[in-house]
């Protein structure tokens, strides 16, 4: 194994649990989003001496599984329907107090991500998970950084409506004085 490619390696391993999240952000199928994090590490150890250092990793990564996301959606635009065994609630499973709050919890935040429109979801989970800074995104998503601007407040905005986050909402009591 060259020099390159095992340092690729280590941070591959480090960033895991990022990567993840971010193609569990595009396929939203954790299943789907593993295949996208395993071609993506391929992609990235085939391709280690192409990484300019100097750069963030994890940027170049997301745009690694991006780029693997949307190739997926093209080619899958001709297959045919599949089932997802996310929605199959027939199945055993723990029924617990605290799954199920957890889950009504998960739920709320995921409908109001799906709701959101796919660039502004990109980008919350970019730069608000993520961490990646606002020209670090605009770089992986290809746009300008007063583009990542205007669409991060607009998917902030439509995050705080949807989930009852606002100025005047009983979530956040007004201080006392």
């Amino acid at each position: 194994m060259m020099a390159a490619e095992h340092d690729v390696g280590h941070r591959l391993i480090a960033l895991l649990p990022n990567m993840r999240r971010f193609a569990l952000s595009l396929a939203r199928k954790p299943d789907l989003a593993d295949d996208l994090v395993q071609q993506a590490c391929e992609r990235a150890l085939a391709h280690a001496a192409s990484f300019q250092p100097g750069t963030r990793f994890d940027a170049w990564m997301f745009r690694i599984i991006r780029n693997l996301w949307i190739d997926r959606v093209r080619r899958d635009r001709t297959a045919g329907p599949r089932e997802d065994i996310e929605e199959r609630r027939d199945l055993v499973g723990d029924d617990g107090e605290r799954t199920m709050e957890a889950r009504l919890t998960l739920a709320s935040v995921s409908e109001a991500m799906e709701l959101l429109p796919e660039d502004q979801r990109e980008l919350v989970v970019l730069v608000c998970v993520e961490d990646l800074s606002y020209r670090e995104a605009a770089e992986v998503l290809g746009v300008p950084i007063g583009t990542i601007m205007s669409r991060l407040a607009r998917a902030r905005k439509k995050l705080a409506e949807l989930t009852g986050i606002t100025a005047g909402s009983a979530r956040f009591p007004a201080a006392k004085e």
